[in-house]
C-alpha cells in the first residue's frame, strides 16, 4: 500500500507497476480497493493496474467534511497526476462507476476506455432512499449489527463466506465513517442525460442476480454510452459480481482491453 496527499485527502491505493497499459479502478459503497484482487491477478501480467481506496473507506484519510463524487473524480485524476499517468482506461464498480463516469465527464481525453461493473448513471430510486437512510443512520449510531450487517452483505454480495469476510472488515471500521458516504450516495444526481458526451469505449458487465442495481439500468447505461455494444450479463452474479464470479468478469474486461485501439 502507498499513499498520495492530494486534495486535502490521503488516498492509499497499490499500483502494480510495469510497463503495460495502465487501468485505474475505484471500489463499490461499504468496500476497498481489495475488492479487485481477482481482477489485479488476471490483468497485472499484461496491465499496470492502480487499485484505489476513496473518501471513507479503506486506508484512505480524508478531513471527514461532505463531499460528491465529482469530488471523488477530481481524487482519482489527481492520483493519476501523482503517478505520472496521462491516460488510462479508467473503471468501477458500483459506486466506483459513478466515479468513472465522471472522471470521464471532467477530462475526456484522459480517458481511454471505461470499465463498468454493476453500475449505473442514475440518482438512487426514490423509493428506497428512506429504507437505506435509516439503514445508515442505524449504522453510524450503533454500528453494523448482525441483522444490519447481513442485510447489507446480501444486497452487495450474497456469498456467505465472502460476505463474512467482509463482515469483519465493517465492523472494524469507525461506525460514524459511513455518514458522509452514505450522504453521498443518496444525495447524487443524474448524470444519464450527460452520457452522449462521453465517447470513450465502455464495456458495461452486470449480474443478473444484481439486486442493488437492476438490469434495465445497466441496459440504459450501455445504450447511452455511444462507445458501448452492449451489457455483457454475468449468469447469477450478485452487486460484487467482480468478485464471485470473477471468470466471466475477467473475460468480458480482458476482451475489452484487448480489442481498444492504441
Amino acid at each position: 500500500m502507498a499513499t498520495a496527499r492530494v486534495n486535502g485527502a490521503t488516498i492509499a491505493y497499490d499500483d502494480t507497476g510495469g510497463d503495460g497499459p495502465i487501468v485505474v479502478l475505484g471500489h463499490g459503497f461499504l468496500m476497498d480497493r481489495t475488492m479487485f484482487e481477482h481482477q489485479v491477478a488476471a490483468l497485472r501480467a499484461t496491465h499496470r493496474v492502480v487499485t484505489w481506496d476513496q473518501r471513507g473507506f479503506g486506508e484512505t484519510v480524508y478531513d471527514g467534511e461532505p463531499f460528491t463524487y465529482w469530488d471523488s473524480a477530481a481524487d482519482c485524476l489527481a492520483l493519476m497526476d501523482h503517478l505520472g499517468i496521462d491516460r488510462a482506461v479508467v473503471g468501477g464498480m458500483s459506486q466506483g462507476g459513478f466515479v468513472a463516469l465522471r472522471v470521464a465527464l471532467l477530462a475526456p481525453e484522459r480517458v481511454r476506455g471505461l470499465i463498468l461493473l454493476d453500475t449505473q448513471a442514475g440518482p438512487e430510486d426514490a423509493e428506497v432512499i428512506p429504507l437505506y437512510q435509516g439503514m445508515i443512520d442505524a449504522w453510524v449510531e450503533t454500528g453494523p449489527t448482525d441483522e444490519l450487517a447481513e442485510v447489507t452483505a446480501s444486497l452487495i454480495i450474497g456469498d456467505p463466506e465472502l460476505s463474512a469476510t467482509w463482515m469483519a472488515i465493517w465492523r472494524a471500521r469507525p461506525q460514524e465513517s459511513l455518514r458522509n458516504p452514505g450522504q453521498t450516495l443518496l444525495e447524487r444526481e443524474s448524470i444519464a442525460e450527460r452520457l452522449g458526451e462521453i465517447t470513450a469505449p465502455a464495456v458495461v458487465v452486470h449480474g443478473t442476480a444484481d439486486v442493488s442495481i437492476s438490469m434495465d439500468k445497466a441496459e440504459a447505461l450501455a445504450v447511452g454510452l455511444v462507445g458501448c455494444s452492449g451489457v455483457v450479463t454475468v449468469e447469477g452474479g450478485p452487486h460484487a459480481t467482480n468478485m464471485t464470479h470473477p471468470g466471466p468478469t475477467n473475460d468480458a474486461v480482458i476482451a475489452f482491453l484487448a480489442a481498444l485501439p492504441d
